[in-house]
């Protein structure tokens, strides 16, 4: 056995399906053999595993082991010369495998390697070579100067920004996503750490191979796609934390003492400064337009008090008017914005315009409920919601034109798509996207060779040779590929041609029913399936908040009479209270069963299946009914189901 290829998987169904597809057309020529080690997955991994590929030695966990430890289960039982970790948010060329034992072969030297690697854009990934995270390195790494100056020798250590990315290295550390080892290297330095849980198992072997009188190499001589799911998270407060963790204990474990505190203490310094900003980053996200909304409608509405009280001889507004009325007129305009969508991203005018008018209809309802002393001017409101249309709808172009923090402007131009693929393939793909409620615009087809136009129902745009072209003409904004007509490596040469561009590409994979591609594996929106998840919307993942706060308000409100029905009534209370900040959702998806896609639900008190009478219901009903909640999505479900189920909401 030349090969053993090990995959670790948890609930990326879809990634890892193009994976193994993939991983098959790579080792036709070579003497193989591929674990998948499931971790517990609750999206149909096994299931497709098992059917699509009966070949494949399939490893399944009852419980989420770690990376570490599965990918070890595997290479315990692995009889490869070589050994490589590959993630299943990846795919190979057709000739990588081949390429890379044929340079190990000829390095008896080399105890790992490393290719080169490019996101879901075609941009080349940095971690494709990195070196031994230092002190100094690690610091200037999580502080955020390795970024700043990439190509220093200095700064840029952490992943070698000086060193050509088309040039074989001699490198220090290995990115896990592909990690092909030397089967006789393991058996002298150990496999996995099990100690580390995340972001440092792959430095801490690579190590260890380099101590154990080995080198390791950056090969760009082939490539492949990494999806790369940890590239949304970088800023976020729970990276900065694991990412610590892991080089402290890395540090322990191969640092002198003295160095280990000093690295510690450097990395604790980091450690604080970045998970700062990256909750002040967030903070900012998430509450400056509606500050600035509530900033610009107070200001306008002293400027129109003190406006009016020049026209209408004799007004004079008492000071509760400003200081207490206008106040609570301004949170409920924000509060009216923020219900009807108008803090989404990107944002919409329209969203914005229509909150205003819901939050006057609304502060004009209560107003006409309120005795005479309290009603001070109905002109005021009046003007005041003339003011916040112009003022919100002018803010938000602005911020637009001035491209100031993100704050875009949803276009209702539609993206420009092109389809490269044989007839018969490109037409069923099309049906695909046609079915799922793409917003994209169909421009026409690629082929990747001489084709009759006929063959293409008359949308054939040219050819393969041609697609850069095609692009600038039809002014193209994403491109899909169809594996069954096109290699990885013409699919990866092309992505890499084209990443100046800066397109969107996705592949197709042969008899399936989605077309995945993405900068992420965390992005859901880049996913083609015939079932549309509505509850993935921002709309109704708010409305779904907002329905849980409500109902958990209610509930804790008649919690005098309802608890003469719950079951458990300590378990009730304790769930309205979960609810309440966050911890789950009164209705989620039932983890018998799972809709085929991770799902952004929260765990549930109840689920679809609790409000079915028959309690005798198969995996396969459960299943459905999962698929049926998220596709189609509606607040009234929620109430249905949570009134059906009082007596359990104690669960």
């Amino acid at each position: 056995m030349k090969l053993s290829v090990v995959i670790v998987n948890y609930n990326v169904k879809h990634f890892l399906e193009q994976c193994l597809l993939s991983v098959r057309s790579a080792t036709k020529s070579l003497a193989v053999e591929v674990f998948v080690v499931d971790n517990d997955s609750l999206d149909g991994s096994v299931e497709m595993v098992q059917s699509r590929f009966p070949d494949v030695k399939l490893i399944v966990n009852r419980d989420n082991v770690g990376f570490s430890k599965a990918n070890n289960q595997a290479m315990l039982l692995s009889k490869g010369e070589y050994v490589l970790l590959l993630n299943p948010d990846t795919v190979v060329e057709e000739d990588t495998f081949t390429k890379c034992i044929s340079f190990m072969d000829s390095h008896p030297d080399a105890g790992g390697l490393g290719v080169k690697m490019i996101d879901g854009k075609g941009n080349f990934l940095p971690e494709s070579k990195r070196s031994l995270p230092t002190p100094a390195v690690a610091l200037w790494k999580i502080s955020g100067l390795s970024s700043i100056f990439p190509k220093s020798k200095t700064f840029g250590r952490y992943h070698l920004g000086y060193l050509s990315e088309n040039e074989t290295h001699e490198v220090e550390i290995l990115a896990g996503a592909f990690m092909l080892m030397r089967k006789s290297v393991l058996d002298k330095v150990g496999l996995l750490d099990e100690t580390f849980f995340m972001y440092g198992e792959d430095i801490d072997l690579s190590y260890r191979i380099i101590k154990g009188g080995y080198k390791n190499y950056y090969f760009p001589g082939t490539r492949i796609i990494h999806y790369k799911g940890e590239s949304t998270k970088k800023s976020s407060v729970n990276y900065v934390m694991v990412f610590y963790k892991a080089m402290v204990i890395f540090a322990r474990k191969h640092f002198s003492s003295q160095h280990a505190w000093l690295f510690s203490l450097l990395i604790h310094m980091a450690v604080y400064m970045r998970a700062g900003l990256a909750i002040l980053n967030r903070l900012v996200k998430t509450i400056a337009l509606p500050l600035l909304d509530g900033a610009l409608l107070f200001a306008g509405m002293y400027a129109l008090k003190l406006y009016w009280e020049t026209v209408v001889k004799g007004l004079d507004y008492p000071s509760i008017f400003l200081w207490l009325v206008v106040p609570v007129y301004v949170l409920i305009w924000v509060c009216s914005i923020y219900v009807s969508g108008g803090y989404d991203r990107p944002m919409r005018i329209s969203k914005a315009v229509r909150g205003v008018f819901s939050g006057s209809i609304f502060i004009l309802v209560v107003y006409s409920l309120l005795s005479e002393e309290y009603r001070f001017s109905r002109a005021m409101i009046v003007l005041g919601t003339v003011w916040a249309t112009i003022s919100i709808a002018s803010i938000r172009w602005l911020l637009d034109v001035m491209n100031l923090g993100g704050f875009k402007l949803e276009t209702s131009r539609k993206k420009n798509l092109v389809i490269v693929a044989a007839p018969q393939e490109g037409l069923r793909v099309l049906s695909i996207i046609q079915h799922s409620g793409s917003k994209t615009k169909f421009l026409g087809f690629v082929s990747p060779q001489r084709a009759n136009p006929k063959d293409y129902d008359g949308y054939l745009l040219g050819e393969l040779d041609g697609l850069e072209d095609i692009i600038s003409m039809y002014d193209v904004n994403e491109v899909i590929f169809c594996s069954r007509d096109l290699s990885s490596n013409e699919i990866i040469s092309r992505m890499l041609l084209l990443s100046k561009l800066d397109l969107e590409y996705k592949i197709a994979p042969p008899e399936s029913l989605f077309i995945i591609g993405s900068n992420s594996i965390d992005d859901q929106g880049d996913l083609y399936l015939l079932d549309v998840d509505a509850i993935t919307s921002s709309a109704n993942r708010r409305k779904k908040r907002i329905l849980d706060v409500g109902i958990s308000l209610f509930l804790f409100l008649t919690l005098p009479l309802l608890i003469w029905f719950i079951k458990k009534p300590f378990g009730f209370l304790r769930n309205i209270f979960r609810v309440l900040f966050g911890k789950k959702t009164w209705v989620g998806l039932s983890e018998i069963a799972s809709s085929g896609t991770k799902s952004p639900i929260r765990s549930g008190v109840i689920t679809p299946a609790d409000a079915v009478a028959s309690s005798s219901l198969d995996v396969a009903s459960i299943a459905r009914l999962n698929e049926l909640y998220v596709r189609d999505y509606d607040p009234i479900k929620d109430i249905r189901i949570i009134y059906k189920c009082i007596p359990r909401l104690g669960s």
